[in-house]
């Protein structure tokens, strides 16, 4: 019998109103669209970190990238720069969480190793690709969604808290 405190939706999914996430969601879309027209690359992250790595690695994977790698590495430092002034202007300049050192950490290799396995990152997948209606991307997408839901679900089941 499945257990129906493990299907409980949160009271407020949203205590901080829907403004900011529709707002955000148009910016990403927007930064989406406007950088595709402008480049005719999907603007999936894993990309440009690989890009990145082409700077310190012989690896042919991530040597292909050398003759585009300088814009790459300012879109990647574009991201970082745009959370931390999010971090400035909404949090006073701070960025905190209950979560352990350790597990943010395997989280991140965890991400990693999925982004390789599944070719692309959720930004590349989730935005670009269904955004072009790429089969690929919509079972990428999907793949994702009830990974992690089936993942929150059995971490709240255990108890585990950050």
């Amino acid at each position: 019998m499945i257990d129906p405190v493990l299907f409980q939706v949160a009271a407020d999914p949203f205590p901080n109103g829907i403004a900011r996430y529709a707002i955000g969601g148009l910016i990403v879309g927007l930064g989406c669209a406007v950088f595709y027209i402008g480049t005719a690359i999907p603007a999936g992250a894993s990309t440009f970190l690989e890009s990145t790595l082409s700077y310190v690695s012989e690896q042919s994977r991530f040597r292909q990238y050398i003759s585009s790698r300088d814009w790459r590495l300012v879109f990647t430092l574009g991201i970082v720069l745009g959370a931390a002034t999010c971090a400035l202007v909404f949090q006073q300049g701070t960025w905190t969480t209950d979560v352990h050192p350790w597990r943010l950490a395997l989280g991140g290799l965890l991400v990693g190793i999925g982004t390789r396995v599944g070719k692309g990152c959720t930004s590349g997948h989730g935005i670009c690709g269904v955004g072009s209606r790429s089969g690929t991307s919509i079972v990428a997408v999907l793949t994702f969604l009830v990974v992690a839901i089936v993942t929150a679900q059995i971490v709240a089941a255990l108890g585990v808290t950050p």
